[in-house]
């Protein structure tokens, strides 16, 4: 797999002090997903220790590591039959066994068991550390719902009580958030791990062509919208993305790791599996936003329209209930 390292650390140009600290190197892997699961897991080991070899604390993985991308398709049968139970399920053992052995930290996502009669599970990121121990857990928060991507037919979308908490890392030292995917296009979610102290957010992802429209490369909008997070919330964001063919989708890779001040560091290509290193200086998005301090000057006292139920407008309806005679929001 190949190795792209982003090009040393640009200057802060907000910056006024010297770090604390210094800057923390991270990976990330970008894969196809292989239905020989012997080989897939050999491929991600890989990756993993190419960036680890590289020097890299914390790797970094795509949504659903392990698993085929399910819901290009409407399910057939109990959707959550291909989930696996959180602490012995295949990620957890895979990640744990990765972690000890190249002595990293490593983040990876998976389709959780959690069974409440809807035939639902959870899309959960974990981190576990190089002892093995499960450090965080985050699940899910938003639900896409459009052809292609139909997610609320095997996601149930994570509890809104603590969604998005920011996790500290002592070794290396940062403060993490971990969104998923569809979390990626919401400013509220990076707004809400900036005011947590978040100083970098991870969004594993799986993205790529649209079904319903072949000729809209949305990869550029995808791109161009978490820039504009780390931009708005003085952010590091690492977004390990997938690539080639799974059913109906073509994933458009372009996995990439960007900084406070929206400069893209290192970028994978979109065809090919790749790992990605960088130098992260995590004092940036102070030294950003303390020039432009966007959270003191927020008017949580104007955004009450922010948290009030989605107006009737706005819900979308389901089209497969509609062809039934019967309307359902989706």
């Amino acid at each position: 797999m190949q190795l792209i390292t982003a090009d040393g650390v640009p200057v802060s140009p907000a910056r006024v002090a010297e770090p604390a600290a210094p800057p923390v190197r991270v990976g990330l892997v970008q894969h196809a997903w292989d239905a020989d699961a012997e080989r897939l897991r050999a491929t991600l080991r890989d990756g993993i220790r190419t960036a680890a070899d590289a020097g890299a604390a914390v790797v970094f993985l795509p949504e659903l590591t392990l698993s085929r991308y399910p819901a290009d398709t409407l399910p057939s049968g109990t959707p959550s039959a291909t989930a696996e139970p959180l602490d012995d399920g295949p990620t957890m053992a895979f990640a744990r066994s990765a972690a000890t052995e190249l002595g990293v930290h490593v983040h990876a996502s998976l389709y959780e068991r959690a069974d409440s009669g809807d035939g639902l599970g959870f899309n959960t990121a974990i981190l576990v550390g190089p002892d093995g121990r499960l450090v965080a857990r985050t699940r899910k928060t938003h639900i896409p719902v459009t052809a292609g991507y139909y997610e609320d037919r095997y996601f149930r979308p994570g509890p809104a009580d603590d969604a998005y908490p920011v996790v500290s890392v002592t070794d290396p030292a940062m403060r993490l958030g971990m969104p998923t995917c569809w979390d990626e296009w919401f400013p509220e979610v990076a707004r809400s791990y900036a005011i947590g102290g978040a100083q970098l957010l991870v969004y594993p992802t799986a993205i790529g062509s649209e079904p319903d429209h072949p000729d809209f490369d949305t990869q550029p909008l995808w791109e161009h919208t978490i820039v504009g997070h780390a931009i708005a919330n003085g952010l590091f964001v690492v977004v390990p993305n997938r690539c080639g063919t799974e059913g109906l989708i073509t994933f458009y890779g372009s996995s990439f790791i960007a900084d406070p001040y929206g400069r893209v560091l290192v970028r994978a290509p979109r065809e090919e599996q790749a790992v990605l290193v960088a130098d992260l200086d995590l004092a940036q998005g102070g030294d950003w936003t303390d020039l432009f301090p966007f959270l003191a000057t927020r008017r949580p006292d104007s955004y009450a329209a922010l948290t009030a139920p989605v107006r009737p407008e706005h819900r979308r309806v389901d089209p497969d209930a509609v062809t039934k005679g019967t309307e359902v929001e989706a």
